[in-house]
């Protein structure tokens, strides 16, 4: 099966035990992680970083036996800039991050499953990418 891309939202709804996604997050987690292998990138990693205080516990809640860590390919650096781009053009919030759109391009130049809960934006910026979602 395609390796999935594991989003920071799924990570931190579990981390933080979030009372309206844990659930939903745990289930799509577990059923992605028996169908294909998990993976994380540093975008991912420094995103849920944020809700730890030590690398130690951030390291024990996302453990390398389970997910395997891969650098941003520059292509996809290069298609994440294209598709940021393209959402400014269409009136898209500066603030918003650039991080979704480094997340989605990763996944669609490795040609990986990507398990968001946020797939409105990847979808739209990133159609080639298959999503594992609530909305999917």
């Amino acid at each position: 099966m395609t390796p999935t891309l594991v989003d920071s939202n799924i990570l931190l709804d579990i981390a933080t035990k979030d009372p309206d996604w844990f659930d939903w997050s745990c289930h799509a987690l577990e059923t992605a992680a028996n169908e294909s292998t998990l993976v994380i990138n540093a975008i991912i990693y420094a995103e849920v970083s944020i809700r730890f205080e030590r690398i130690e516990e951030l390291e024990t809640a996302i453990p390398v036996s389970l997910y395997r860590r891969e650098p941003l390919p520059f292509e996809a650096a290069f298609l994440a800039g294209k598709a940021f781009l393209r959402y400014r053009r269409r009136g898209g919030a500066r603030i918003r991050p650039l991080t979704d759109f480094f997340i989605g391009a990763h996944a669609a130049i490795a040609q990986y499953r990507l398990l968001t809960r946020d797939a409105r934006r990847y979808r739209t910026y990133f159609p080639s990418v298959e999503l594992v979602s609530p909305q999917s």
